[in-house]
């Protein structure tokens, strides 16, 4: 790419909200960031780009304000500045960022440095001036859904709401679609198949289209809604947008008495909903469009049924340790019998068996007990005696008399 110079650059559209400040101060800096807008404009999703394009406007305008002019010249402690920068005020507003705000810009950042050296660009710098290091790691929050009771009482509410609330609140709640794929939705996406019907929901976040079955009540919704023009739903002509969607559903949540709903919560909440009822896994993430178990298997680590059936069955016997009184019959016949448990469990034998191997510690040639044993010892011997085991009687008894004259 040949240079750009100020004069060219300022008399270029500018593409992208902010940029004419960094374009008039570092016209290297803008171009070399316009260019690879352009490029990943090709193989990504345009909110993809758009949230590329904000990281790096942020990028050079710290970079244009430091007296950077261009990124080949770029160095590790410019980026440690920018890190700081962007963690204290680096929003539109000069406010401090989310955590998640500031992993995913970086990440962005990163991987600009890493293509742009890859692709040998003239304005790469020779190095990465950044490294995994500089990214934070992700946090892995478990999903917010609604318990069952919230949910009925929110689908209730949808009820009793508007016609459009209503459908609203229904397609995300019995379908787990995102608030994105609901206003995409086009004029035909319900369809009949093998008797069921079915909406098709279009590509979407992660590239991929799907279908999904249709709830009757659905199928009756859908039947009264007038057909838009481009639009499954539409309102006074226009279709639905996601900030119109969110506000539908936090006013039919207001009603409903249960504080504040966001869209994405009815999703988690149908995902949860089915875990907990036995619906396999590869199935959620047909039905939620995952492209992976890994991003089903979150749910899970909600409502892991075998984990919460085995805990249940361990404290009953945990239990039993603190209240003798309500101790399992097992566990009660096994301590008078044996009076004996052996270190990761109980011995099992019956009370009229013998065991060679009960005692092998004690008859070993390196075994040593001293007199401070001895009640034990004694113990040990007296049940024997009391249970008709005469070869264990009689090692006990050889080592209680070992203890009196203490050669143990």
């Amino acid at each position: 790419m040949s240079a750009v110079t100020s004069s060219e650059l300022l008399h270029v559209p500018v593409r992208h909200r902010g940029w004419a400040p960094i374009a008039e101060r570092a016209p290297a800096l803008a171009a070399t960031a316009w260019r690879y807008l352009d490029q990943i404009a090709l193989s990504l999703q345009p909110t993809s780009v758009v949230a590329v394009d904000r990281a790096l406007r942020n990028l050079s305008g710290y970079l244009a304000d430091a007296g950077v002019e261009n990124f080949a010249a770029v160095e590790r402690t410019h980026i440690e500045g920018f890190k700081s920068w962007l963690s204290a005020c680096g929003t539109d507003r000069g406010r401090a960022p989310a955590r998640n705000t500031i992993r995913q810009r970086l990440g962005m950042v990163r991987s600009f440095f890493d293509r742009i050296i890859e692709w040998d660009w003239p304005d790469a710098p020779v190095r990465t001036p950044m490294f995994a290091i500089d990214v934070p790691v992700a946090d892995d929050p478990l999903p917010r859904f609604l318990d069952d009771a919230r949910a009925a009482r929110l689908l209730a509410a949808a009820a009793n709401a508007a016609p459009l609330e209503r459908i609203v609140v229904e397609l995300l709640a019995r379908t787990g679609m995102r608030a994105g794929e609901l206003c995409d939705l086009e004029a035909d996406a319900v369809t009949s198949m093998g008797g069921a019907w079915w909406l098709r929901i279009p590509l979407g976040k992660l590239r991929n289209d799907r279908y999904v079955p249709l709830h009757p009540a659905l199928v009756e919704l859908l039947g009264r809604w007038p057909a838009g023009r481009t639009h499954l739903i539409e309102c006074e002509g226009r279709p639905l947008d996601r900030h119109r969607v969110g506000r539908i559903v936090k006013r039919v949540a207001r009603a409903a008495g249960i504080g504040h709903v966001h869209p994405h919560q009815l999703r988690h909440t149908l995902a949860t909903q089915a875990v907990n009822r036995g619906m396999r896994l590869e199935a959620i993430a047909a039905l939620l469009g995952h492209r992976s178990l890994r991003m089903t298997m979150t749910y899970s680590r909600i409502a892991n049924r075998t984990v919460a059936d085995e805990y249940a069955a361990a404290q009953t016997r945990v239990d039993a340790l603190y209240d003798e009184g309500d101790e399992p019959e097992d566990l009660r016949r096994m301590r008078a019998e044996h009076k004996r448990m052996l270190g990761n469990g109980w011995c099992a034998r019956p009370r009229d068996t013998d065991c060679s191997f009960e005692a092998i510690c004690e008859d070993c040639g390196y075994y040593q007990t001293s007199v401070e044993f001895r009640p034990t010892l004694e113990a040990q011997r007296d049940h024997a005696i009391a249970h008709g085991q005469t070869a264990r009687a009689e090692l006990y008894s050889k080592l209680v008399d070992r203890t009196e004259v203490g050669t143990g």
